[in-house]
């Protein structure tokens, strides 16, 4: 059913605008199964959550990370059990290990700060972290994209510093430190990616 759906939207866009040819037609395809693809897996990642009564943290957990995985990007694994493995895994960890985690003074201050280098170095070697499948090509997006992500990492982790809120604030730190990862060229070999913008390039030389 989605191909389909991504299909017909595909052929419409084609038909819209006759300039994009058989490759871009592919990437276009390519990404919108991976956007339509995202939704169900959403829902049964909200489906485990409340199965294991963290449903509201869950959620707070996704709403928190999405800014930053939307402009950072990262790696999407190749079978739909994996995503959805992954996408849970991603989201209920934080929100389960911010309640049994114990972050005050001094050492919370130092777990941000190593975490914001750590984040701060990654973004400008690879964000944003694009894939085969849809991969950023246009140079302003990408400058545009790694900018936003310099600002929202900073942002998530000054509030995380000055909340008194201990269990969203080990959100933002877990949930960050984990997106920050997944954009690595290390998370990109162990699940076999390739960084899209990468292999487009190389192709047009």
């Amino acid at each position: 059913m989605i191909d389909k759906i991504c299909m017909f939207l595909t052929n419409k866009m084609r038909e819209e605008m006759p300039d994009i040819d058989d490759e871009r037609a592919e990437i276009i395809y390519y990404g919108l199964q991976n956007i339509i693809g995202e939704i169900p897996k959403i829902f049964i990642m909200l489906g485990v959550a409340y199965l294991l009564g963290e449903f509201k943290l869950t959620l707070i957990a996704f709403l928190i990370m999405l800014p930053y995985r939307t402009f950072s990007g990262g790696f999407h694994l190749k079978t739909h059990i994996g995503c959805i493995i992954a996408t849970c895994t991603m989201y209920c960890a934080p929100a389960i290990l911010s309640q049994h985690i114990t972050i005050e003074g001094l050492p919370k201050a130092l777990i941000i700060l190593a975490i914001w280098i750590f984040g701060m170095i990654m973004i400008k070697l690879y964000a944003p972290a694009d894939t085969e499948n849809v991969p950023i090509l246009r140079k302003k997006e990408r400058k545009q994209k790694q900018i936003l992500s310099y600002i929202i990492l900073t942002i998530a982790l000054v509030i995380a510093g000055v909340s008194h809120n201990s269990v969203i604030s080990n959100i933002i730190i877990i949930g960050y430190f984990i997106q920050s990862c997944t954009i690595t060229r290390l998370a990109y070999k162990i699940t076999n990616n390739k960084y899209g913008h990468e292999v487009y390039e190389t192709s047009t030389v």
